[in-house]
């Protein structure tokens, strides 16, 4: 399969695959692989007819566990999500906080909510620095080993102020994992289900979220219940660390090293070699040679051989992808969802759910409703394309933030309305922005500046993220619930505007057919 010679270009060459395979040359969006018109993409033409996607040969069993064990660190960020939603009621509650800490303030209720959250940037930070230094696997597992500390420590907390290190401490075990996970896995991943393996992360981010309002659910009424809350992903931590030490690391990454002069070139490329066949499973070993060898010829077309520096970050080609890709997990984060998913359990509470058992109960339906719409946008992202999805589910978001907002100012006795726009507004964010935005920003940073392009990137991510939860409820205090989701709407417009005009189209496309077209 992958020594088949690239077809001839023409002018149908964006919609022609190879054999049976899926097309490769997309335009949709208004980007396409090359043009006619584009001097620097002519150039590279010999570059995005020489590696097309459908040449890698792969198993499918083999594709498993080197998106799994990644995937626990985003099953692990979904988990912190959804039982800190029950651990605030238990925390604050006078009969089952089992402390004599439990009447927080609202600054100090921010703080256990968001204290992961600030202790991602920190971990975002680290990861601009070490994480080409030392690689996608072996951040994972320092990632992993973050995790476990922060969650025995929240756990164990005698006190108010041990508890906030611990939450810092798991929050460092996200930033790590949200950054080096999807580098991972986009890296080691065929291109043919790239796409899916990506957003079936965002699957397991939501998998972990409903796992933690189910604990939430179960230990909400027990006395000290959110020590078990936090407690409970301890052993997810133990396993993704223990995997990913067996993984192999990201050939792509070793060939970068080794061309910017950090290795042996030989000995790597052998390496390099080893490990893709057991990325692959079926693959035979001249195969995956050919493929490496590809690879190599890809890097030094493009010109890898220097270390990044910081200032390339904002400009060519990587100045792009971080517009593309900080604009979308800015807008991912400040048309509200932070405070639908962590203030979820509170705002059910308000709207009619007084007992904290009820508002658990439905914070679970609400988590088989995410993990339900992230399935099918697994299953259609690399059918229908990234731009599809993402215009569809943020005009879905857009109207259903006017809808709560027309319900909360104009319309307070139809309740059924607030309940259609918050089902609205959860389902079409997890076909949308939800696994997209992830998807989206491992793919379109160049190789030599994924890793600080990506950290600067996941640094915005957890930065809006921590901004919109922490002040949700000041602002709430201050306009009032219907001005503040109107304002959200607002933004959801500009966010629209941003995907037509600014976001391209990778379906189909490898890694390197993606930075040359950019």
């Amino acid at each position: 399969m992958a020594s088949h010679p690239p077809p001839e270009p023409s002018s149908d060459s964006n919609k022609q695959g190879w054999g049976d395979h899926e097309e490769i040359h997309v335009s949709s969006g208004g980007v396409q692989a090359y043009t006619d018109d584009d001097a620097d993409c002519e150039s590279r033409r010999p570059l995005l007819l020489g590696t097309p996607a459908a040449a890698e040969c792969y198993s499918v069993s083999a594709a498993v566990l080197p998106f799994l064990f990644p995937a626990l660190g985003g099953l692990l960020y979904g988990y912190d999500i959804g039982a800190t939603s029950g651990a605030t009621i238990s925390l604050k509650s006078s009969t089952f906080s089992g402390t004599t800490w439990y009447n927080l303030s609202s600054v100090q209720t921010g703080l256990v909510v968001s204290g992961s959250l600030y202790g991602a940037l920190i971990g975002s930070v680290l990861a601009y620095t070490i994480a080409d230094f030392l690689g996608r696997r072996k951040e994972l597992v320092i990632s992993s080993i973050s995790y476990l500390i922060g969650a025995f420590l929240t756990a164990a907390a005698p006190n108010f102020a041990i508890m906030v290190v611990g939450r810092f401490l798991y929050g460092i075990g996200i930033g790590l994992a949200m950054h080096a996970a999807p580098m991972y896995i986009a890296e080691t991943a065929p291109s043919q289900i790239r796409g899916m393996l990506i957003s079936l992360k965002e699957f397991f981010i939501v998998l972990g979220m409903l796992l933690g309002y189910i604990a939430g659910n179960l230990y909400v009424e027990v006395v000290s219940g959110w020590r078990y809350m936090y407690a409970t992903s301890t052993p997810l931590c133990l396993v993704m660390g223990v995997g990913m030490c067996w993984l192999p690391s990201s050939p792509r990454w070793l060939l970068l090293c080794a061309i910017q002069g950090n290795g042996n070139l030989p000995e790597t490329k052998e390496i390099a070699t080893r490990c893709l066949c057991r990325l692959r499973g079926q693959a035979s070993p001249d195969l995956v040679s050919e493929q490496v060898n590809l690879i190599l010829e890809e890097l030094s077309y493009i010109d890898q051989e220097k270390q990044a520096s910081f200032s390339e970050i904002f400009q060519g080609k990587c100045l792009k992808a971080m517009i593309i890709g900080c604009g979308l997990v800015f807008f991912q984060q400040v048309t509200g969802q932070p405070s639908v998913l962590y203030y979820a359990a509170t705002i059910l509470q308000s709207a009619g759910f007084s007992g904290a058992s009820d508002a658990t109960r439905v914070s679970i339906l609400l988590g088989l409703l995410k993990l339900i719409m992230t399935g099918v946008a697994v299953l259609v992202v690399d059918r229908l394309g990234r731009r599809p999805l993402l215009i569809g589910g943020v005009s879905g978001i857009t109207v259903s933030l006017f809808l709560l907002s027309s319900y909360y100012t104009l319309l307070k006795d139809a309740s059924y309305l607030a309940v259609i726009a918050l089902l609205v507004y959860v389902g079409c964010y997890q076909l949308s922005f939800g696994p997209i935005g992830w998807l989206m920003i491992s793919e379109v940073f160049p190789l030599r500046l994924r890793g600080r392009g990506l950290s600067v990137a996941v640094l915005v991510n957890f930065a809006s993220n921590a901004l919109v939860t922490f002040a949700f409820s000041p602002l709430e205090d201050l306009i009032g619930t219907g001005l503040l989701f109107c304002g959200f709407g607002v933004i959801a417009v500009a966010s629209l505007v941003f995907i037509f005009w600014i976001v391209p189209e990778t379906k189909g496309l490898t890694l390197e057919e993606i930075e040359a077209s950019l």
